[in-house]
């Protein structure tokens, strides 16, 4: 993670996830990921709860990756790495799967 306005990065690498997906309108899809990190990688210790907010298309393609702490935006990035990794997670077959079931379950509600 990278810190606004520091020039020290530290690189955590995710174990496990847990997501919360919900379509937010007609255009995007919010994912919350929360995730377990290597024993090796703590996350920055001046963070309560941290999570990746993740929004893609409706088709499952990512827009953008936001970290969060207590669910608002923080004083933080991921690198570069740990967005493959969240990337990675999000555009896996069982994700994008559950992405459009979630679109085709809303689509009455949403148009």
């Amino acid at each position: 993670m990278i810190k606004y306005g520091s020039d020290k990065m530290t690189e955590m690498r995710f174990e496990a996830f847990e997501e919360r997906i919900d379509v937010r309108d007609r255009q995007w899809i919010d994912i919350e990921l929360r995730f377990t990190l290597s024993p090796d990688t703590p996350a920055p210790d001046d963070l309560i709860d941290l999570t990746a907010l993740v929004i893609t298309n409706l088709e499952g393609r990512i827009a953008q990756i936001v970290p969060q702490d207590e669910g608002i935006d923080c004083d933080y990035q991921f690198t570069f790495v740990e967005k493959e990794q969240l990337s990675a997670y999000v555009n896996s077959a069982a994700i994008q799967q559950k992405i459009a079931t979630k679109v085709s379950r809303s689509e009455g509600k949403l148009w």
